[in-house]
């Protein structure tokens, strides 16, 4: 039997791996060079490049140069980057509740100066999404 066709397992094939999204992590944080991400991810330079470059291929990230002599580059969000952010935001409150113990590690704060809590609602009516209010109407392309 073949694996379910599935945008969730598209998505992470891009992003689903540690060094992945804790590279990620630090270009929203602002470190966008090598050097930086790779300090504060405390991944190995190998692997960090690999994953970056993966990034870039899929258009989450570009590579621009910062500097001509010598050459340096650094990681910018693409759109594609920018619509992650809930997402990364998201995970770190799951982290936060389900996973970290004592005070939250990290806390973003939004324009308006209260701290950031994100929330999945639904685009058309406003209400919260959960468990209980969806239903699958379409799976890998045929209706349910």
């Amino acid at each position: 039997m073949a694996p379910r066709k599935c945008s969730i397992a598209n998505a992470l094939g891009v992003v689903g791996e540690r060094w992945t999204l804790l590279a990620l992590r630090e270009v929203m944080l602002g470190q966008r060079r090598f050097d930086q991400i790779a300090a504060n991810t405390g991944a190995s330079r190998d692997i960090l490049a690999a994953r970056l470059r993966k990034l870039v291929e899929h258009g989450v990230l570009s590579k621009e140069q910062y500097e001509e002599h010598p050459p340096r580059y650094e990681y910018v969000l693409t759109e594609a980057g920018q619509a992650l952010q809930p997402i990364l935001h998201g995970l770190m409150q799951w982290g936060d509740r389900y996973v970290t113990e004592g005070p939250a590690p990290t806390v973003w704060e939004h324009t308006c100066g209260a701290e950031l809590r994100t929330k999945a609602v639904c685009e058309n009516c406003g209400e919260p999404v959960g468990a209980g209010g969806s239903r699958l109407v379409r799976l890998g392309g045929v209706p349910q």
